[in-house]
């Protein structure tokens, strides 16, 4: 592993804790569960959740990325699949971080939509701002449909209203 990703994979793996606590609240019964016609049900927005860093990873491995136009988000079967699916997403990324080199992650990558570039950036870019960022903000909105469905929201940086570590 190149000494520049050191604290990436060890942010990961700290990461990975806090994003687990939080998958296990979801209730098998609500995956169909939107709190809006535009927004993705609680299963999908868990099963991306669990598949950020691994795609993510497999992402940063190539040279560039034509996006759809529209994502389709998968359904999980159930709430123990989305687990199963963040376990093996983690080991993904922690396996590209652990083998990648400094020249190919300081290298460029590129989002294009239909061919056309959306932006070029540094591969260590890619992984900080989609990998990490994107991950903590769809985290951040999970933990509100968690609170719209009533379910106690777990600590993630500090107490919650339904936690307090330092209590």
């Amino acid at each position: 592993m190149t000494k520049m990703l050191e604290p990436m994979m060890t942010e990961i793996q700290q990461e990975a804790i806090t994003t687990r606590r939080i998958l296990e609240r979801i209730p098998g019964d609500k995956l169909s569960w939107r709190p809006h016609p535009k927004s993705m049900s609680l299963g999908q927005l868990a099963l991306h959740i669990a598949t950020i860093p691994g795609n993510v990873s497999r992402l940063a491995q190539q040279e560039e990325f034509d996006a759809p136009a529209n994502f389709d988000f998968p359904v999980p079967d159930n709430a123990k699949d989305i687990l199963a699916t963040l376990d093996a997403s983690i080991k993904a990324a922690e396996e590209y971080l652990g083998g990648v080199s400094e020249s190919a992650v300081m290298g460029n990558w590129r989002l294009t939509s239909k061919g056309k570039e959306v932006f070029t950036i540094p591969r260590v870019g890619l992984l900080r701002s989609i990998m990490l960022n994107h991950w903590y903000h769809h985290r951040g909105q999970l933990s509100v449909y968690l609170r719209l469905l009533d379910v106690p929201v777990p600590v993630i940086y500090g107490r919650s209203a339904d936690e307090n570590p330092f209590a």
